[in-house]
């Protein structure tokens, strides 16, 4: 997408990678392309592209077009700061496997997220089905989700907080769409948190260089 980044945002350099289908919702979409690019932070799409060079998708509502070339099959997550499981039909589709013994390629993805813990994992209202064939990173987790899939996260071993933004370390999930700008607005937060975390690190160690 051609988003005009904030130059010398607080957040120059971070990338947010945001997983992508058709029936995305587009309120949700347009609202982190331009909260995040205030702060500095790329925004890439990424999708299974099925062997083509890009696919376009349609929106829920409005059927607006949105064309993706960033291939979840060969991306390296541990390479951005944030990876983004977004509202919408968009986890039902990405959960396709046509082989019925093996996980989806976006299941895959996810779950090498969470084998890095570097990397911030939001997830939002139905994003939590991709979730559901890898229950075991989230057992035990605190998580919110949409009311719809409360039973389905509790049967993962998640535990259901009953607020519309939780954060459990690496974790960060939301309600539904309509929460996304306090969603956004948490990771921001724990991006910019990390951030300042590093770059004290890094003074401490010179300084002890010194």
């Amino acid at each position: 997408m051609n988003t005009i980044l904030r130059e010398g945002g607080k957040l120059s350099g971070r990338t947010v990678a945001v997983l992508m289908e058709t029936d995305y919702v587009e309120p949700e979409l347009w609202y982190y392309t331009r909260r995040f690019a205030e702060e500095g932070v790329a925004l890439q799409l990424i999708t299974r592209l099925w062997g083509q060079p890009s696919i376009t998708f349609t929106g829920h509502e409005h059927r607006l077009p949105v064309t993706v070339d960033g291939d979840l099959e060969s991306f390296d997550v541990s390479t951005v700061d944030v990876l983004v499981v977004p509202s919408g039909m968009v986890s039902d589709r990405l959960r396709y496997s046509e082989r019925v013994t093996e996980l989806a390629p976006a299941v895959r993805l996810v779950r090498r997220a969470f084998e890095h813990p570097g990397v911030l994992k939001g997830i939002i209202c139905h994003g939590m089905w991709l979730v559901s064939p890898i229950p075991e990173v989230v057992r035990g987790r605190r998580v919110t989700c949409h009311n719809n899939l409360i039973g389905d996260v509790r049967n993962m071993g998640a535990v259901y907080t009953d607020q519309d933004v939780v954060v459990d370390g690496d974790l960060v999930t939301a309600r539904s769409a309509d929460h996304c700008h306090l969603f956004a607005r948490t990771i921001i937060d724990l991006v910019t948190a990390r951030a300042s975390s590093t770059r004290r690190s890094v003074v401490e160690l010179l300084a002890r260089g010194a």
